[in-house]
């Protein structure tokens, strides 16, 4: 079933295995935000992935529990408004078990291990030397059956998330061909520039991470955030003198600039350039020092982020309504999944309860088994 044109529903989430970091505003939540407001869309859902976060932290399920709330105050402090936006827990939702249990007989184990993201974060977490779980293996089907559970028709993903989608576009037009037209084909949302699509560890690292210690959080005191930028941000190792020509590429303190500043910052805090692209002319040319650098994203950062502490201190205060937005959400996703289950069980006439038709089925095939 293509796209349903009277609706237009996105599905997105995170998996709460810590606080949100600025790779993720980056990368997710200042456009999810943009989204929610822009007024283009009948439904967005957000989606605390928990069950998927156990798949590779079954032996501590307290820090999947315990991040939740985490998530959620970040969710809330960013701008997602629950008015506009359902936000919602992932094993709360009965339907998404029962459909991942139903796709996985349209997926085969060697499409799934050619799996591109799947290899990429095997890799990265050991699973070659230690053996696989099965569950890790297969949450590419799991994803499937929370896109196709919302019905959504949009999936805002990065470009290293892309073969998530195409697996479950797979699912869904296979199953739409075995059991007729009934599951909605999504397409995938990437980020509209390069500055949106991955933001470096302050260290230069591919990814931020709490291991690495290279994240910069949402919920970050100004203390620290000064303490990560000055004390292990990456800069140009070839730019020793404040009179050297300098390089931008791969130069991180300018990487966080293209994704954040504006010429707002500049008129505030760096009145001597117009732009960004002013300061790296005279960076590459030589004269301006990283230091000087370092303080104009401090601000910049700090003028990002303190309304967003302040944000999250008010919902900090108040736990009781962040849950009681999660259980209302949650609520909301069952009714809508348990549509989509309903819907799918139909399809495969393996609904036995909804009538009693089936009776009449089993009253004939008895009969002509004894013709």
């Amino acid at each position: 079933m293509e796209e349903k044109t009277q609706k237009q529903i996105i599905l997105t989430g995170d998996r709460p295995t810590g606080r949100l970091h600025l790779g993720h505003y980056v990368g997710s939540l200042r456009r999810r935000v943009e989204l929610q407001n822009s007024g283009k869309f009948d439904e967005i859902n957000i989606l605390i992935a928990d069950d998927q976060a156990l798949t590779d932290n079954v032996d501590n399920p307290g820090k999947i529990r315990d991040n939740i709330i985490q998530v959620a105050l970040d969710y809330l402090s960013v701008g997602l408004d629950p008015n506009k936006t359902t936000i919602c827990i992932q094993s709360a939702l009965p339907a998404l078990h029962a459909l991942t249990f139903y796709y996985l007989n349209l997926v085969t184990t060697a499409r799934l291990s050619r799996n591109p993201t799947v290899k990429a974060e095997i890799q990265m977490r050991g699973f070659a030397d230690e053996g696989l779980p099965a569950g890790f293996f297969t949450y590419p089907v799991s994803q499937a059956a929370d896109i196709t559970a919302f019905d959504a028709t949009v999936v805002p993903v990065g470009e290293d998330q892309l073969p998530m989608i195409e697996q479950t576009r797979e699912i869904v037009e296979k199953f739409n061909k075995i059991y007729g037209e009934t599951l909605v084909l999504p397409k995938a949302m990437i980020p509209e520039n390069e500055t949106q699509r991955r933001l470096p560890g302050v260290d230069g690292k591919a990814k931020m991470s709490k291991s690495l210690g290279n994240c910069i959080y949402l919920s970050d005191d100004a203390k620290t955030i000064k303490k990560q930028v000055n004390g292990k941000m990456f800069t140009d190792p070839l730019h020793l003198r404040i009179e050297d020509p300098g390089h931008i590429e791969g130069n991180v303190v300018f990487t966080y600039l293209d994704a954040l500043c504006t010429d707002e910052h500049f008129a505030e805090f760096a009145p001597e350039y117009a732009n960004l692209e002013e300061m790296k002319a005279h960076y590459q040319r030589g004269g301006l020092g990283d230091g000087v650098c370092k303080k104009f994203l401090i601000n910049v950062l700090e003028e990002t982020l303190s309304p967003i502490r302040a944000e999250r201190a008010k919902w900090e205060a108040d736990i009781d309504s962040v849950y009681d937005i999660l259980q209302a959400g949650t609520a909301k996703a069952v009714e809508k999944t348990n549509g989509t289950l309903a819907r799918v069980r139909s399809a495969m006439r393996i609904n036995y309860f909804d009538d009693r038709s089936i009776v009449k089925e089993w009253k004939k095939v008895l009969k002509e088994s004894k013709q």
